[in-house]
């Protein structure tokens, strides 16, 4: 653990500056000229406020200095990413004012599943944007620029873009935590095979569309959640030295398992394309165990908050909300200093946090098979 935490923090950081300082003496390229996201909130770069404008601030409050859509103080781990690829953010597949896709789309949305969800938004809070609603729409996305790119439209990109893209999908953590509670680990594992399936068949449908690099990242340590930590039943004894729930943590890993081996068995059916599992489970469980190693202060603990404590998370009071409980007036605040916080709201990772496991995404430290980035782009700094 004690190396990990060196090259995550500081091995990493020193290899990354040596690349940053290299790159920027030539001309940067990169062979990938888009990316295609699909997610949930995780990587919503603002699809769920798009279809569904509510946000208020203190969301955004770090690096755009305003609500964005993004559910966390400043950028998603996928902004990141574009921009150490050298790529503008990417404008959410909903939003219909100010998008531009030359460069991709962000499929993503807040409270989205992987499988199709049986409620509706405003009775269990889940999104109707699937995973294979989110497909549809890409498809749907080639379809246009298939027909509009000749009649010069400019927001759009080349019909070729598609086999110079990457691919992300980081999508599961509703599907395993929604009934969570009420049907239990053993009941949700009824249905997480269906899960892995959905998202390979996914991968070969996007394959069949031109996609050649795909990037699956697995599922968050849940258990180290403040608000997982507050409404999922437990008892104490099920709380590591760490401050995290051992059941559910370990259950997440059970089914990280299953993913990493459907995309090794997927791998071989599209023996042309590259299909890697990202271990980012591995670094965001460091982050929490560990913080002040990382040059954080607090694992477990959420920034935007209501009631203090270990956790500052109250169920009924959620980040940047006002409501009267029992005649007091309860408003969840956000703290000054999120860049010390792995946890922002309880159930999203802050920006510094999403920085931090994107330098293991690009270090490719924790890919499965070996996979670098640099050598297909010139990676810029994420600042």
């Amino acid at each position: 653990m004690k190396l990990f935490r060196m090259s995550l923090w500081s091995l990493l950081m020193v290899v990354w500056f040596l690349l940053i300082a290299t790159s920027n003496l030539v001309e940067s390229k990169c062979a990938f000229e888009a990316i295609f996201n699909f997610g949930d909130s995780n990587t919503d770069t603002g699809g769920f406020y798009a279809a569904f404008p509510s946000q208020g601030s203190p969301y955004g409050m770090t690096y755009f200095k305003k609500p964005v859509g993004r559910p966390t103080d400043g950028r998603v781990i996928v902004d990141f990413l574009a921009q150490a690829l050298g790529l503008p953010f990417l404008s959410p597949y909903l939003q219909s004012i100010g998008s531009n896709y030359i460069h991709g789309a962000n499929f993503a949305t807040s409270a989205s599943t992987v499988l199709l969800p049986q409620t509706s938004l405003f009775v269990s809070g889940v999104s109707p944007f699937s995973l294979e609603i989110q497909l549809g729409q890409m498809k749907e996305f080639k379809v246009k620029v298939d027909e509009l790119q000749s009649k010069g439209n400019t927001n759009l990109p080349p019909p070729d873009i598609f086999g110079k893209s990457l691919y992300t999908i980081y999508i599961g953590q509703n599907d395993f935590t929604g009934n969570l509670a009420r049907i239990g680990i053993s009941g949700v594992k009824q249905y997480l095979p269906k899960v892995v399936s959905q998202i390979t068949s996914t991968i070969k449908e996007i394959y069949g569309l031109g996609g050649r690099t795909f990037l699956v990242l697995n599922l968050a340590p849940i258990g180290c959640y403040p608000m997982f930590l507050v409404e999922l039943p437990h008892e104490s004894s099920d709380i590591d030295q760490f401050g995290c729930m051992i059941s559910y943590n370990n259950a997440v890993v059970d089914y990280n398992n299953m993913l990493k081996e459907a995309l090794t068995q997927t791998r071989k059916q599209l023996s042309d394309a590259n299909v890697v599992y990202v271990d980012t489970h591995s670094v965001l469980l460091e982050l929490f165990q560990h913080p002040t190693s990382h040059g954080l202060k607090y694992g477990t603990k959420a920034c935007c908050g209501q009631g203090g404590g270990a956790y500052n998370f109250n169920q009924q009071v959620f980040c940047g909300n006002t409501k009267q409980i029992n005649g007091q007036t309860l408003t969840a605040t956000a703290c000054e200093d999120p860049y010390n916080y792995v946890s922002w709201d309880g159930i999203h990772a802050t920006e510094a946090a999403n920085k931090l496991t994107t330098y293991a995404i690009l270090n490719g430290s924790n890919f499965d098979p070996p996979f670098s980035l640099q050598k297909f782009c010139d990676i810029q700094s994420i600042g």
